[in-house]
């Protein structure tokens, strides 16, 4: 293991278990502080649905809502929603953090909101 590795080990899955998680890019519409939590944003992010998703992200340390919207991002779309301080949260982006600091993934090249992550 490296020392960029979260230096936990973790169980190894098979490709089936990885096709369950529905990876998607999608395009932030909007976002704005939690009300009620100082680390948190709330965003509204197009992942090619009728409907924008509400994310509660962990990533108001590091980013400024004025810069986030037209953002392309990577959301895991199926994971089941959970309440973060009072907000329903539909999803999670990834992102990854080193000793330079917290950065949200993003697709090379702009793409469609919704096109499948493979």
């Amino acid at each position: 293991m490296s020392e960029s590795d979260d230096q936990t080990e973790t169980a190894e899955i098979t490709i089936d278990d990885f096709a369950k998680v529905d990876l998607r890019i999608g395009t932030i519409r909007s976002a704005a502080p939690h009300p009620n939590a100082d680390r948190l944003l709330v965003l509204e992010v197009d992942i090619g649905e009728p409907e924008c998703r509400t994310l509660v992200a962990g990533i108001r340390d590091t980013y400024d809502v004025r810069n986030l919207v037209g953002q392309q991002i990577v959301v895991v779309a199926n994971l089941k929603p959970a309440k973060l301080r009072g907000v329903e949260s539909r999803g999670m982006l990834l992102a990854g953090r080193d000793e330079t600091g917290l950065s949200v993934l993003a697709p090379g090249k702009r793409l469609l909101p919704g096109t499948r992550v493979r």
